[in-house]
């Protein structure tokens, strides 16, 4: 039907072009013969036009401020489910029943210990070394310890060890770089009381765990497990397309993630606020600077990329923020000026007719440092709820038949074709 396509004009040539409509509405134009039709490529810079794949795991909608994994809203999952659920429900495409929900977490249960040989990987890297590197590391070293599961056959198997055995090694990141030793998991916890353990837990004390810490952060894992094609997923995709395994393919998206453009945004907040804190907590003189034009400051943790309303994982999470943040205030002077920058901002008209709220690295900033760890964890944290997506969108992939390799294209723009001049006759 005409209205199923789309033409590109150049000069007096058309070419048609084939329109896929998405089941939220979205339209993309099919360009995958321009290059043969037209002899041209198209550019765009940060592939900020271009959707390399058709995907099922989770919808984005910025100008409604909406995120749906598998189509259930982020809000309802966020309030009646769980991380592990949500890790089930990305992975396989729906809800478990009540027996499937016990199996999977069952199965990760009993797979949350480290081979003693990564064990002695972590006590070989200086402790210096960044968390997320040595994240990244134990992912990929996964692989060498269980090359039974890279083949795509025993992709659940891979995914469940991915998810039982990675918060155990970003404990032990985490413990590596303090100079503690490790902690071995408690298999009675649940999965995030299971990880405050193994990363506060001291030797010789019994750990209590904050049932609302241990909500808290389990909220924050399943807000972040999947967010579309972003950087860190689309790497993920890139590097599987190649056929390469998921210990791989999953630890190119930690190594993604580790920038400070992508994971880091949430560590920025905290930035400021001890930037703030260090000027001596004059947090409206930053605001005033977010709002002059001829400065080049902005403020981190306030409007998205994506969003053009309001961030809806920000809405759940402030929930949170209000319990863990408000009751540690008096201890903490970061987290104060956190509370009194979110309440001005939200009511100050600059902010609000620019939709410029606060956004979920706002608050998870705020949050992880509630929940007592440093701002070098908080990419791994980030890394942690991600998990379960990447693994979901390499499984996607690998099962599409329409996936290829990935080879972007460019435009060359360097010198054109020259002849070598031998080296003594070069003036």
């Amino acid at each position: 039907m005409e209205e199923e396509r789309a033409v590109l004009r150049h000069g007096k040539v058309e070419h048609p072009l084939e329109v896929f409509v998405g089941t939220e509405g979205e339209s993309g134009l099919d360009i995958g013969r321009l290059l043969s039709s037209t002899g041209m490529v198209a550019l765009d810079y940060g592939f900020a036009n271009t959707a390399w794949c058709r995907s099922a795991v989770s919808f984005v909608d910025g100008n409604v401020g909406a995120l749906r994994y598998r189509g259930y809203p982020i809000e309802q999952l966020a309030e009646h489910s769980c991380f592990l659920e949500v890790s089930y429900l990305l992975f396989h495409g729906e809800l478990p029943t009540l027996a499937q929900l016990a199996e999977w977490r069952e199965a990760i249960t009993v797979e949350t210990l480290l081979d003693e040989g990564m064990r002695q990987m972590f006590d070989a890297c200086p402790r210096e070394a960044h968390p997320m590197v040595l994240l990244s590391a134990a992912v990929t070293a996964m692989g060498a310890f269980h090359p039974e599961l890279e083949s795509t056959l025993a992709a659940e198997q891979a995914a469940i060890h991915l998810l039982a055995k990675v918060p155990t090694a970003a404990a032990f990141s985490y413990r590596r770089s303090r100079g503690l030793p490790y902690a071995y998991p408690r298999r009675s916890l649940d999965y995030c009381s299971r990880f405050l353990q193994m990363t506060f837990s001291v030797p010789g004390e019994e750990y209590e765990v904050d049932p609302v810490a241990a909500r808290a952060l389990d909220v924050l894992l399943i807000l972040h497990a999947d967010h579309e094609q972003n950087c860190s997923t689309s790497t993920v995709r890139l590097v599987g397309s190649s056929r390469a395994t998921v210990f791989a393919s999953v630890a190119s998206g930690v190594n993604a993630l580790s920038g400070p453009l992508h994971g880091g945004a949430n560590q920025e907040v905290l930035e400021l606020l001890q930037q703030i804190h260090a000027d001596g907590g004059n947090y409206a003189k930053y605001l005033a600077r977010a709002k002059d034009r001829e400065d080049t400051f902005r403020l981190p943790g306030f409007g998205h990329r994506i969003y053009r309303s309001y961030d809806p994982r920000a809405g759940v999470l402030k929930t949170f923020a209000d319990q863990l943040v408000t009751r540690q205030a008096g201890q903490d002077p970061l987290l104060e000026i956190a509370l009194a920058l979110e309440q001005t901002a939200l009511t100050d008209d600059y902010f609000i007719e620019r939709h410029l709220y606060p956004n979920v690295d706002f608050y998870s900033g705020i949050l992880f440092r509630a929940l007592g760890f440093p701002t070098r964890m908080f990419p791994v944290l980030f890394a942690l709820g991600r998990f379960p997506g990447w693994i979901a969108q390499w499984k996607e992939m690998t099962e599409d038949p329409e996936t290829r390799i990935g080879r972007p294209r460019q435009v060359y723009v360097g010198s054109p074709q020259r002849d070598y001049v031998p080296v003594h006759e070069r003036r």
